[in-house]
């Protein structure tokens, strides 16, 4: 059998906050990650994707079904109480194909049309390389999904407006106060997330502090976006004098905790404090925002802000899905190709172990035949193998670049009884070397069959 693909996971769509965090995975640890994961499931080709909107596993195998059934076993012990039927969501075959192109391109995005994603998912392709779990078919999938996403940005709008989770949640700040202007925002973090909100926050006028663990990481952006760098040892006295904090650091622990929180309170003596954490793993403890006037929002309280943004690009956002599904078709053709080659090669072989089988039985019984009789005879076989394969051949290699290509190399295979037990019909499953197997297998059956040019 063929390898197909396999995906498990969960999102934003699926699972809050509380749950994906369970499962997530800091972007230094997803080779460590990984390498575990495949070794426990038993995946030659796995790739993880670990964002703050999702945790997916990617994979491909022989009998996908089970790989998949795998891969839910696998995530779902780091579930713990939570019922991984719940949340958890498991694709195959093409559907995955289609799955990544659409993350890749930001269409399955809490705030679709943001460019962090593809940057995450190359993370997450590296990562695999490193691990040792990239094979040809993730490695072409992915390859493409990358092409794909550079496709949508450049042929549609659909990054037009406000386009990221770090500039939401400044549209969320704005909405809560009207205007930040003379307002005061920590921002909490200074890695990828925390600067696009910094560079966001810098067309609002708000009074910007950073706070980061790394004061020169901290005091480089805050000049980047005309802000203010402050020790992180003075932590409790910005939160008391902020109007809004942006939290996103990488922490995997809670930062803002109720126990530092306490006398923050007591110190504003009731003023307001808005805190949006779009960390994942949070960094606020929820109950938090159980103290008087702390009003905490998370990253999936973002969802409302961000269906008012994609409203403004729903005809960008239908323009790119046509193109995910131009490319999904073309990674097909390139897929039905794999299973071309090797079975022209088998059909051409099982033909001559026929000829050859019958002309064994045959010769025996014609006496007195000379060499050159025998030579004439087998000269003959070979022009009837060619003969009869020339238009079958023509229309299998015509066919399979049609959209059911597939099934149609599926009736050939079982017309002819051609199994995958066959050495010559195997699938390459290794990435080094493999395409160039293909050719060499398209190049010798073309080169038997005679006429089929």
């Amino acid at each position: 059998m063929m390898r197909d693909f396999v995906v498990v996971g969960l999102s934003h769509r699926t699972a809050p906050v509380e749950v994906r965090e369970r499962l997530a995975v800091a972007p230094a640890d997803l080779e460590r990650e990984l390498r575990g994961i495949a070794g426990e499931a038993g995946f030659e080709e796995a790739l993880l994707i670990s964002t703050c909107n999702r945790v997916e596993l990617y994979a491909t195998s022989v009998n996908p079904l089970q790989a998949a059934q795998d891969a839910k076993q696998t995530l779902a012990k780091r579930l713990a109480e939570v019922a991984a039927d719940d949340v958890l969501y498991q694709e195959r075959g093409v559907d995955v194909v289609r799955h990544v192109f659409r993350v890749a391109a930001s269409l399955d995005s809490l705030v679709v049309g943001e460019p962090q994603i593809l940057g995450q998912v190359k993370e997450a392709f590296d990562a695999a390389n490193e691990a040792g779990t990239m094979g040809t078919l993730l490695g072409r999938c992915f390859t493409q999904a990358f092409a794909t996403a550079k496709r949508v940005r450049n042929e549609t709008g659909i990054a037009e407006g406000t386009v990221s989770v770090s500039s939401i949640a400044c549209e969320l700040a704005k909405k809560i106060f009207g205007n930040l202007e003379g307002r005061r925002t920590l921002l909490l973090g200074a890695g990828d997330m925390g600067e696009s909100a910094a560079r966001s926050l810098r067309q609002t006028g708000t009074q910007l502090h950073v706070i980061n663990r790394s004061d020169e990481r901290a005091e480089s952006l805050a000049r980047a976006c005309d802000g203010r760098a402050v020790s992180y040892e003075r932590l409790t006295t910005e939160l008391a004098d902020a109007d809004v904090v942006i939290a996103s650091t990488a922490s995997p622990q809670f930062i803002l905790t109720p126990k530092l929180m306490k006398g923050v309170v007591r110190t504003r003596r009731h003023r307001p404090l808005f805190i949006i954490d779009i960390a994942v793993p949070r960094d606020v403890d929820p109950r938090v925002g159980n103290m008087d006037n702390v009003f905490v929002y998370d990253v999936d309280d973002l969802q409302q802000v961000a269906e008012e943004n994609l409203a403004v690009r729903a005809r960008e956002a239908a323009h790119a899905e046509r193109i995910v599904e131009e490319e999904v078709e073309s990674f097909l053709a390139w897929r039905r190709s794999l299973e071309l080659a090797p079975t022209i090669v088998a059909l051409r072989k099982r033909f001559g172990q026929v000829a050859e089988e019958e002309l064994r039985r045959a010769l025996p019984r014609l006496e007195g035949l000379s060499e050159s009789d025998r030579g004439v005879l087998e000269a003959m076989s070979r022009s009837l193998i060619n003969k009869l394969l020339h238009q079958p051949m023509t229309e299998l290699k015509a066919g399979a670049g049609e959209p059911d290509g597939a099934l149609l190399i599926d009736a050939v295979r079982r017309l002819f009884a051609i199994t995958d037990e066959e050495p010559s019909a195997k699938e390459p499953s290794t990435q080094g070397g493999s395409e160039a197997k293909v050719g060499q297998l398209t190049a010798a059956a073309q080169g038997h069959t005679g006429e089929t040019k």
